[in-house]
């Protein structure tokens, strides 16, 4: 959606939940700065996994995230022909097969 993403939590912490729950990343909680300049189609794509942190509860239908530190956002992500992407810098990853670039809000990798 234009001004935030959904995401189905698989982990908390280490361990991986049973059941499903549903989260939300509004577009003020992407990044700590320039948070009127971030396009959530740019920064997040169907398929991704994100490393994000709960912000609150929410509403009744999902918990609130957010990816506002540097170790937060997608960590792996498919590209178009189906290879895993590789960050390249905060703000993109490159498919290895196609050279093809994209951009996402990358989590720095510890």
């Amino acid at each position: 959606m234009a001004r935030m993403a959904s995401a189905d939590i698989m982990c908390v912490g280490s361990k991986s939940v049973r059941e499903k729950f549903t989260g939300m990343i509004r577009q003020q909680d992407v990044r700590a700065t320039e948070i009127d300049k971030v396009d959530m189609h740019l920064s997040f794509r169907p398929g991704d996994i994100v490393r994000a942190m709960v912000l609150s509860l929410g509403d009744a239908r999902a918990y609130y995230l957010s990816t506002a530190k540097n170790e937060l956002g997608v960590v792996s992500a498919q590209s178009a022909a189906g290879a895993t992407m590789i960050p390249i810098s905060w703000i993109e990853m490159q498919c290895p097969q196609t050279g093809q670039i994209e951009q996402r809000k990358v989590a720095k990798v510890k």
